[in-house]
């Protein structure tokens, strides 16, 4: 692997970047050491949706207001 001089690199940068993104490794040199490497991003993790499924119970009665606990809730006084 040739290192690449910051000119060319300027020059020459979405090729470079292509390459890249194929998996090659650039090596970007000042004069002539090597001082940056340009890499392939890695990608995104995939995400699924759901995968709550068996893992989180809801009670049937989730949706029914109870008015003492809603009254707390809403900094009023129970009525118990």
């Amino acid at each position: 692997m040739n290192p690449v001089n910051i000119y060319d690199a300027k020059t020459h940068l979405s090729e470079l970047v292509q390459r890249a993104a194929a998996g090659e490794e650039i090596v970007i040199a000042r004069n002539g050491k090597p001082a940056a490497r340009l890499v392939s991003l890695a990608p995104p993790p995939v995400r699924r949706q759901g995968g709550w499924e068996d893992r989180v119970w809801v009670a049937p009665d989730f949706e029914a207001s109870d008015a003492a606990l809603l009254a707390l809730m809403l900094g009023g006084e129970s009525s118990e």
